[in-house]
């Protein structure tokens, strides 16, 4: 029997990844997060910092990258942008750690990777505009003048990264078991509504 892996997409401010380290804890499962970038940092021989700034930016293109590969004297690998190297590391990781056991995987199109397991459970976690701004006032230290701009921005990067690493659409609701409001439900009650889900249909 395959492990129990629950993906949780959110947009960004959300509470999403508050959700899922609930949904986590009250299933006694592993959580992963920046998790996943902290170990795609070691592989890839960069700084967290630095691989945090590509992991979302949009990739160039297949053509692009078949065009420069015509040069002899490097490799189509080398010649991958930075985002695509990072999407392939954490591929895998995902992979591995989804062999690992039981587990909670926060972003990174993890709900897409691993789409063909049996026991994989997809969620998406989105709320209103004002719940957003005020928790990345509050919580993520952003400033209030700039926080719907950073809203806009950080879900047109995760958008982006979706769709090009993937063919689909981020926000299409058939990708995800599950689409919660957590303006509406509250982190508590969405945690609550994953895990009994989870146990009702992945068991």
């Amino acid at each position: 029997m395959s492990n129990r892996i629950i993906t949780i997409e959110r947009e960004y401010a959300s509470g999403g990844r508050e959700v899922g380290q609930k949904v986590a804890e009250k299933l006694g499962i592993a959580f992963y997060n920046r998790e996943i970038l902290e170990m795609a940092s070691e592989r890839c021989g960069v700084s967290v910092d630095y691989l945090a700034s590509a992991e979302e930016a949009a990739p160039k293109s297949f053509l692009y990258t078949l065009m420069l590969s015509s040069n002899p004297t490097r490799s189509i690998e080398d010649n991958l942008p930075l985002s695509d190297k990072v999407y392939i590391v954490e591929t895998n990781i995902i992979k591995e750690l989804a062999e690992k056991g039981d587990c909670v995987i926060v972003g990174r199109c993890a709900s897409y990777i691993l789409r063909e397991l049996d026991r994989t459970f997809s969620t998406f976690i989105y709320a209103d505009t004002e719940t957003r701004v005020r928790r990345a006032v509050d919580n993520y230290g952003i400033e209030p003048r700039r926080a719907e701009a950073m809203l806009r921005k950080s879900d047109k990067r995760r958008e982006t990264f979706y769709s090009i690493n993937t063919g689909g659409n981020w926000y299409d609701k058939s990708n995800y078991a599950l689409c919660l409001n957590s303006s509406t439900l509250g982190i508590d009650l969405c945690s609550d509504i994953i895990v009994e889900s989870v146990k009702r249909t992945i068991g």
